[in-house]
């Protein structure tokens, strides 16, 4: 292993791959992407996959339709599938507040040159035959809303990545980081010690313990998701 690297990312999910390709992307040299184990094996490994435009944030907006547009990017640079399935998405307003932030929200998409509109309840049973309209007043209907195969775009986030001379190293637990006095930061692994100029913590699930190896205590806690599926069986 190296002893020293511009920057060093810590966690080989959907996050750090993503700094990765994204700091090689804007010309940076010298980046060593470091996993405990198997890219994606932590938070990625059993994330849903979902993805919609729809957030009050104008910025995280912009973001979230932006990076919905790179997923097939992604798929073209590399030949790895991102398994992206656009099969639009509606989002319910029950009462007229709701449905006014659904309005402005629309008015935001527009602007940022996203294709979303307001449909009618007539509309939504259309669409989606299962949904209970009764009380609804109306919805956002998005067509990029949909899902992919969080492992399928990590793999080719970080291949992307690769491509552009970021460096991968698997199998790689991280043990201490401690800080210099010149601000940059010492990494110590199983297979030896980095000096990284810039140190990112993407480490997931882990993150609050990568953060506590540097004296920083992270409010993270994990969460436990539902999820509904259904398939066509046949006759």
């Amino acid at each position: 292993m190296k002893s020293h690297a511009r920057v060093v990312v810590i966690g080989g999910g959907v996050v750090g791959c993503s700094v990765i390709y994204h700091l090689t992307r804007l010309g940076m040299q010298d980046v060593l992407l470091i996993e405990r184990s198997e890219l994606t094996s932590g938070s990625t490994w059993h994330a849903a996959g979902g993805f919609h435009t729809l957030n009050a944030d104008t910025n995280m907006a912009a973001l979230q339709g932006y990076t919905i547009r790179l997923y097939r990017e992604l798929e073209e640079i590399t030949g790895q599938s991102c398994s992206l399935h656009h099969v639009g998405g509606i989002t319910l307003a029950e009462s007229p507040e709701r449905l006014d932030f659904l309005k402005s929200a629309r008015a935001m998409h527009r602007h940022m040159g996203l294709d979303t509109e307001l449909i009618t309840p007539d509309e939504i049973r259309n669409l989606s035959p299962i949904t209970n309209t009764d009380g609804v007043l109306g919805a956002l209907y998005d067509p990029l809303d949909g899902h992919l195969d969080p492992s399928g775009t990590t793999h080719a986030y970080a291949k992307a990545a690769q491509m552009q001379g970021a460096e991968i190293l698997l199998r790689n637990p991280v043990l201490e980081t401690n800080p210099r006095p010149d601000g940059s930061w010492e990494v110590v692994t199983e297979q030896g010690t980095i000096i990284a100029e810039q140190l990112v913590n993407a480490a997931g699930l882990w993150a609050r313990e990568v953060g506590a190896m540097a004296g920083i205590y992270l409010p993270l806690h994990p969460m436990e998701h539902q999820y509904f599926a259904t398939a066509d069986i046949g006759e």
